[in-house]
């Protein structure tokens, strides 16, 4: 059976993981962990606990549990004193507190909600993300360079402090892993903080898996303003230290409704500029069309266009047992 391990946070890895789980794959996600916006950034600050937010959706989108313990998972307060946060962060951070380590919070969370396949930790150390810029601003904090919409100088660089150890099984399934995939999600807040971080990369380098890149559908402002598919990738393999083998590029037409959605905050379809000889390229409409929608509770600007997971999930089984 093939091992296949994601890699990333967010909604996006959600989106793969919900859409894979059920293929014939051994399958792993290994999870950022620098995330401080929102409820999660709450949760760290007042409690100091490590970020609950992507594991959270990892443990969710793998879950074979009833659907009512999916919703208690994804359920976010909209009123009283724990407005705005998500009861499984609350959960997590609750079980980190009264458990021996976070191994234990882990298994835990995954036997609670069944989850088919392993969800680990990049690191178990407390870690923050700082993004320099071009113009010379610094700026600590993965939620704050995340909301950063309004910048328009581009980022020269992203560091971890302190820069933190990864965990021995992510390095270990790495080096393992027939195939990795990464993203989609934001490039410098959701993909590259898991390759900052101490050991990620050289395992990347022993390993044989071929890597599988699913490119974006909009630009962020803030991290990728303008940028091309192409620039993504220069991106995300200056700090890979490795090339993308395969790249999964949508071909799909999005709506003008969501297209303009998008434009008020200066974000705009990816253009695809990616030439075959370069990288193996599979087109695809990948998109699901329907918008999404916010949680009234829920403080962060968040994606209303989501790739579809089962469009995904049919192209990357092609693959992998091409």
């Amino acid at each position: 059976m093939k091992k296949v391990t994601v890699i990333g946070g967010g909604t996006g890895t959600y989106v793969i993981l919900s859409g894979i789980k059920n293929l014939e794959i051994d399958l792993s996600v290994v999870v950022s962990m620098t995330d401080s916006g929102g409820s999660t950034g709450k949760l760290r600050d007042q409690l100091g606990v490590l970020p609950p937010g992507d594991l959270r959706q990892c443990l969710v989108a793998l879950s074979d549990a009833p659907e009512l313990w999916r919703k208690l998972f994804l359920y976010r307060f909209d009123q009283g004193d724990f407005k705005g946060h998500n009861f499984g962060n609350v959960f997590l951070a609750a079980l980190e507190k009264v458990s021996k380590n976070y191994d234990q919070v882990v298994d835990t969370a995954s036997y609670v909600l069944q989850t088919k396949g392993k969800v680990i930790p990049v690191t178990l150390d407390k870690l923050h993300l700082v993004a320099e810029y071009e113009n010379g601003k610094t700026i600590t904090g993965e939620g704050l360079i995340d909301e950063n919409h309004t910048e328009r100088s581009k980022i020269k660089k992203v560091f971890l402090t302190p820069k933190g150890k990864a965990n021995p099984k992510a390095i270990d399934r790495i080096i393992e892993s027939d195939y990795i995939i990464l993203g989609p999600g934001d490039l410098y807040t959701s993909i590259i903080p898991v390759f900052l971080v101490d050991g990620i990369v050289s395992a990347l380098s022993k390993s044989k898996a071929k890597l599988i890149y699913i490119m974006n559908l909009m630009t962020k402002s803030g991290q990728t303003t303008d940028y091309k598919a192409s620039d993504h990738l220069k991106d995300l393999e200056k700090y890979l230290g490795r090339k993308i083998d395969f790249v999964l590029v949508n071909n799909g037409k999005i709506s003008q409704e969501i297209l303009e959605s998008y434009r008020k905050y200066n974000e705009k379809e990816v253009v695809d500029d990616l030439v075959e000889k370069e990288y193996k390229i599979i087109r695809e409409d990948l998109i699901d069309n329907r918008p999404v929608e916010k949680n009234a509770s829920d403080i962060l600007y968040r994606s209303i266009l989501r790739h579809d997971s089962e469009k995904i999930a049919k192209v990357l089984e092609k693959i992998i047992y091409a």
